[in-house]
C-alpha cells in the first residue's frame, strides 16, 4: 500500500524458531516517552538505536502526492536501511513502523517517522487478503488544482468525470462535458462530505478513510451557481 508505505513479504521457506514480536498500542503513546528503533542501516544489521517520541499525528508528504497522517516523530536515530523495521516502546513491544528520515543528506538529522502501528494493523489484513486495500470512494475524478483555479474556482472539488457504475452517478451528480455548441461545461463541484468542507483530494481521501465500502455520505455541491445536496453510496475503488 504505496498511499501508507506498507508492503507485506511472504517467506518462501519459514525459519526456524521464529518469534512474533509483540506488539503494543500507538493510540496511548504521549511525547517525551522512550523508543527504541531497530534496524539495517548501512548494512549494519542487528542495529539498535535509542530516542524518544518527539512528536505525535504529524501529516507528511506521501506516495503521489497523498497526506500519510497519524506519524509518528522520534529522534531515534534513522538511516537508510531502517526503512521496515520495527519502533518499540521501553517493553519491546511494537509500535511503530519505520519509514523515513526528514534530512537534506540523507543520513540521520534527528527526525525520523514511523507508521504507527495502529495503522500497520488496519492495512496488513487487508493487504495479506485482498493483495490490496479496498478503499471506499465516490466514483469520481477530481479536476486539478491548476485547472480549477483557471477557472477560477477557490473552493470545493470540481468533479472531473463520473464512473458509470459509481455511486455518484447513480446520485445524478455530473462530469465536466461540452453542450450542444461544444462548449465546455463545469462539473458539480462538492463542497462538503457529510457536513465536512473539502478543497483538494487529499481532503477526501483523508476523510473517506474511516468509511467502508457500502456507507451512504450526504454531498452539498453547487451546479449551475446552485446548491444542492445528495446522497451517495461509496463502492470500493
Amino acid at each position: 500500500e504505496p498511499r501508507k508505505d506498507i508492503a507485506v513479504l511472504k517467506l518462501e521457506e519459514m525459519p526456524k524458531n521464529l518469534t512474533p514480536i509483540n506488539v503494543g498500542e500507538s493510540k496511548i503513546l504521549e511525547v517525551g516517552q522512550k523508543a527504541l528503533a531497530i534496524g539495517n542501516p548501512f548494512g549494519l544489521d542487528h542495529t539498535i538505536t535509542e530516542g524518544i517520541i518527539s512528536a505525535l499525528d504529524r501529516k507528511i508528504q506521501g506516495f503521489g502526492g497523498v497526506s500519510i497522517t497519524g506519524m509518528i516523530q522520534t529522534d531515534c536515530s534513522i538511516n537508510p536501511g531502517n526503512s521496515g523495521g520495527p519502533l518499540l516502546n521501553s517493553s519491546g513491544q511494537l509500535i511503530g513502523m519505520n519509514t523515513m528520515i526528514f534530512s537534506n543528506s540523507g543520513s540521520s538529522s534527528g527526525v525520523g517517522f514511523s507508521v504507527p502501528v495502529s495503522t500497520v494493523k488496519q492495512i496488513v489484513p487487508q493487504l495479506i487478503k485482498h493483495g490490496k486495500v479496498v478503499r471506499p470512494g465516490l466514483g469520481i475524478g477530481i479536476l486539478e488544482d491548476q485547472i480549477k483555479a483557471h477557472f477560477g474556482i477557490d473552493e470545493g472539488l470540481v468533479i472531473k468525470y463520473i464512473d458509470p457504475k459509481g455511486g455518484a452517478n447513480q446520485a445524478g451528480l455530473r462530469g465536466m462535458g461540452r453542450d450542444s455548441r461544444g462548449r465546455y461545461f463545469i462539473g458539480d463541484i462538492i463542497l462538503e462530505v457529510d457536513g465536512k468542507k473539502v478543497n483538494n483530494y487529499d481532503d477526501i481521501y483523508l476523510m473517506l478513510e474511516s468509511y467502508k465500502v457500502g456507507d451512504v455520505v450526504t454531498i452539498k455541491y453547487i451546479r449551475d451557481g446552485k446548491k444542492s445536496t445528495a446522497k451517495v453510496t461509496l463502492i470500493e475503488v
